[in-house]
């Protein structure tokens, strides 16, 4: 295919960077437009994103010269527990750039080689570092060998997936922004510094914001991860745009787990779904949980979901009811001035955020309404 480029005017080195551009582009249609299955809105934009994630949003300047720099930026996955985040962040990682080596007549590196995902969770505050940085023999108690860290293992043309990163401590969070600043670590015990040149994607359901509005998520690091943000959309939220894709879901996994298609156990699972459950649950370990409600309804003929927390305060009971649609405009407004007044503790407060007037409030607040919030005791101003 070379020399077939070459015959058409292309210098060998351009020949084998376009012959580069065409693998790389097959492998993006297969990880990112079939392996992330959905028609709904919302798969649709996180396809694009992803899309955009690997060429940009204009291929014209990822060929111009992007193409051999996106080591320089970093991705930040966001989304609840069991979205998919892994499989967007390997269909990232396995679509990245590898160059043709036509002196040796392969590719420098093997796709299936150049992702490699760590869930930062897993591992104890004593072991984190050695897991990401790796070790030399001998640098601490139980080191009995050399051990590479995913930073070392991580290939020039592959990408590493930090899962969780929400969970990390400050101490980690500064090693690992001192990488992305530098492109160079240290292993444990040892003085040799060595370079990292692959690309960094995170992932975390935890709320960024507020961690880092407590101090416990640092800001400058949370700028080195965020060159992309991309947002992993809910089962429930595709659901709600378009019911097709729960029974779409359900037959790619059972193809998934009986090695082909299979319609009739496809129609099983989905009788025993459409039984079993409301139709509005809500999913709330979303693929995840899909996933393993095929297996159990394949395995026993039912699956009864998973039944949701209790509320564990007044705001949370509040926003339940009114999911349910079970709280009247009366009761939703009590809630609301009851939980102003004890947090403000005065009717002139309550009413001045509210938008109401003091003795409104004071109604509300004095008038006992076993369906409403508590009744709060109100002081007299």
């Amino acid at each position: 295919m070379i020399s077939d480029l070459v015959g058409c005017g292309f210098a060998e080195h351009a020949a084998a960077r376009y012959l580069a551009f065409f693998f790389q582009l097959r492998r993006a249609f297969y990880f990112i437009l079939r392996s992330l299955a959905g028609d709904c809105e919302s798969m649709r934009r996180l396809r694009r994103a992803l899309w955009d994630n690997v060429f940009t949003h204009d291929m014209r300047g990822y060929e111009a010269g992007l193409w051999n720099r996106m080591e320089d930026f970093s991705t930040l996955l966001l989304g609840e527990t069991g979205t998919g985040k892994g499989s967007a962040a390997a269909a990232i990682g396995r679509s990245e750039f590898i160059p043709y080596l036509p002196e040796k007549r392969r590719f420098a590196a093997d796709f299936a080689e150049s992702f490699i995902a760590i869930n930062l969770s897993q591992f104890p505050e004593t072991l984190i570092e050695s897991e990401l940085f790796g070790h030399k023999k001998g640098s601490f108690t139980g080191a009995i060998e050399h051990h590479e860290g995913v930073f070392e293992r991580c290939n020039t043309h592959g990408a590493l997936f930090l899962d969780e990163i929400g969970e990390v401590s400050i101490p980690v969070q500064i090693k690992l922004l001192q990488v992305l600043q530098e492109r160079n670590f240290t292993p444990l015990g040892s003085h040799e510094k060595k370079r990292f040149a692959g690309r960094v994607i995170a992932a975390t359901n935890r709320p960024l914001d507020e961690l880092r509005s407590e101090g416990r998520f640092r800001d400058d690091f949370y700028y080195r991860l965020c060159s992309d943000v991309i947002l992993v959309p809910t089962l429930r939220q595709r659901i709600e745009e378009s019911p097709r894709e729960l029974e779409e879901l359900v037959r790619l996994l059972v193809a998934r787990i009986a090695g082909e298609e299979n319609a009739e156990l496809s129609a099983l699972v989905m009788e025993a779904i459409e039984r079993d459950l409301p139709r509005d649950y809500r999913w709330l370990g979303n693929v995840r949980e899909l996933e393993q409600a095929v297996r159990r309804i394949l395995l026993t003929g039912h699956y009864h979901g998973e039944q949701p927390r209790p509320p564990t305060d007044e705001i949370e009971r509040l926003a339940e009811r009114m999911r349910a649609g079970t709280l009247a405009a009366d009761e939703l407004l009590r809630g609301y001035l009851t939980l102003l007044h004890r947090r403000f503790g005065t009717y002139e407060e309550v009413g001045r955020r509210a938008g109401v007037d003091r003795r409104t409030a004071r109604k509300y607040l004095v008038t006992s309404d076993n369906s409403g919030p508590p009744r709060a005791k109100a002081r007299k101003h």
